[in-house]
């Protein structure tokens, strides 16, 4: 990896990412020698400018960064190093520098769900009811999706919370089966209720409409 350290008198800035929730955690400096050290040990290390020598982050209380990825920008002097902490990242005992909760969103899974499916997909592992599924064809995927989403609907009628977020679950895991089959993904349903947030969107609609009416 090409790396410009000379730009800023030996230094480059490294951006600190937790890989799971994609939070930004903190900022550090590293020199050559900390990326080499960093990249070795597999522990984020850096370079301390008040000090004047490198410093592993966590070597005094235990809240190592443990390195996933590292990447570099197009100018080649600013580093993104995403990580799985152990603990909290700031000094104060924070999780981040900012003050910010390091808790993951929920709906990221989404991606990985569907991920997770595209992939069964690919490999149709025996004995996976994800296999089956596509083994079966579009037509009864669709109807899983109905089945589940009529269940969905009953435990919304009777009130239970804990029973509508199960059906729930199992009407979205059969959607993306779905979608998968037809060559779409969660995300493209994503970007349509994106689109429709749009103040402009139902005008943009109707215009459209009339047009092809008129055509």
């Amino acid at each position: 990896m090409k790396i410009d350290f000379e730009k800023q008198n030996g230094l480059v800035p490294a951006i600190i990412q937790d890989a799971e929730t994609r939070n930004v955690l903190m900022l550090g400096f590293m020199n050559q020698e900390a990326y080499d050290k960093t990249v070795e040990s597999g522990k984020v290390t850096f370079w301390s400018r008040t000090r004047q020598c490198l410093w592993t982050k966590g070597e005094t209380s235990g809240n190592y960064l443990n390195v996933v990825d590292i990447k570099n920008d197009c100018d080649h002097d600013t580093l993104l190093i995403k990580v799985h902490p152990d603990g909290p990242t700031c000094h104060t005992g924070t999780d981040t520098c900012w003050g910010e909760d390091n808790v993951r969103n929920p709906l990221l899974f989404l991606t990985e769900l569907q991920d997770f499916i595209e992939k069964r997909r690919e490999e149709m592992p025996e004995g996976s009811y994800t296999t089956k599924l596509f083994k079966d064809g579009i037509g009864r995927q669709a109807q899983k999706v109905g089945e589940e989403a009529l269940e969905t609907v009953i435990e919304a009628v009777a009130g239970n919370k804990e029973k509508l977020v199960y059906e729930a679950a199992d009407m979205i895991y059969h959607l993306v089966v779905l979608l998968t089959s037809n060559g779409l993904r969660i995300e493209d349903v994503a970007e349509q209720l994106a689109m429709r947030h749009n103040p402009d969107w139902d005008k943009k609609r109707r215009q459209a409409k009339s047009k092809g009416e008129m055509e």
